[in-house]
């Protein structure tokens, strides 16, 4: 029962979270570009304006439109419940498995670009083409960075790979650090963030996400948004947990969660400061250029993989 109620509280701390780390990310990228941050709440401020504006359906497109914000939202929310964050060994961690999350990100885009070829629109339609460009680089590169962890832990249970690398404290592996590079390159480019999109644009011939999003209003744009901060919260908490694993305990530890619960916060706001430090230092990429940026993350997931079976750390 009570890793049920964990289980339960760790998703509902990732969905409440999530607009709060976007927006504190929003809020330094505006302090160190010396511009006046709208500051950290504005996302709740923005989801609670949306959900209580009428939703309006572009002409011409079918259920899928109407659909998909709650599949997008479900599977990220699945996600939340299946990752490691708080604790180790929950009623899902059986299913925790490294390919299942990979496949729920992938089921989310799925439906986000289904739903945005369903408008027949050109900007709509040339974002989810974009998209899936970078996802087909994306996906591989995060399959051999998580498949590095797992080799380490000679499992592909998340649980088993994060209570592995707990275990190991500060030892250093040559092959997580190139995990760790292409996990990073995967994550700017997953979350639609500079150097290879950039989510404060809305110029039609350099925008990937927002293009997907156009023909959205109301609680289906709010979904879609609020599904977006939680995916961007969920890839910095599997950061977290392969890379920095330290205060997430086992279930049988819960007592322990005043104290390791801080922590974590103080993890997440670490990265929401180089988050913002990479997006004010970096220029954002030509779309054309983006394959080749994502090429080097894959390289670095294949680096990491061999430097395994080669050294065997």
């Amino acid at each position: 029962m009570t890793g049920i109620l964990l289980e339960l509280a760790q998703v509902l701390l990732v969905a409440f979270l999530a607009p709060l780390f976007a927006g504190l990310l929003r809020a330094l990228r505006a302090i160190l570009q010396n511009r006046r941050p709208a500051g950290c709440w504005q996302n709740y401020r923005d989801l609670y304006r949306l959900f209580h504006k009428e939703s309006l359906q572009a002409e011409g497109t079918s259920w899928l439109f109407r659909f998909a914000p709650y599949g997008i939202f479900g599977a990220f929310c699945l996600a939340a419940a299946i990752v490691p964050i708080l604790a180790t060994g929950l009623p899902l961690a059986p299913a925790a498995d490294v390919i299942a999350l990979v496949g729920l990100f992938a089921l989310a885009r799925v439906f986000q670009v289904l739903a945005a070829m369903d408008t027949g629109t050109p900007f709509a339609t040339l974002g989810a083409h974009r998209e899936m460009l970078i996802a087909g680089l994306a996906e591989p590169a995060l399959l051999a960075t998580l498949f590095t962890a797992s080799l380490l832990s000679r499992s592909t249970s998340l649980s088993v790979i994060v209570a592995h690398l707990e275990q190991l404290r500060f030892a250093l592996h040559p092959s997580m650090v190139f995990a760790a590079a292409a996990f990073f390159i995967v994550l700017l480019a997953e979350n639609a963030r500079i150097p290879v999109d950039n989510p404060a644009t809305h110029l039609e011939l350099t925008m990937i996400h927002e293009a997907m999003l156009l023909e959205y209003s109301g609680r289906h744009l709010a979904l879609m948004e609020w599904g977006a901060q939680i995916k961007l919260t969920l890839y910095v908490a599997i950061g977290i947990a392969l890379f920095l694993p330290w205060g997430i305990v086992p279930t049988a530890e819960v007592a322990s969660l005043p104290v390791t619960l801080p922590v974590l916060l103080l993890k997440f706001a670490g990265a929401a400061v180089i988050l913002a430090l990479i997006e004010t230092l970096l220029a954002k990429l030509r779309l054309f250029r983006a394959p080749e940026f994502m090429a080097t993350a894959f390289l670095l997931g294949v680096i990491g993989l061999l430097t395994f079976f080669m050294l065997g750390a």
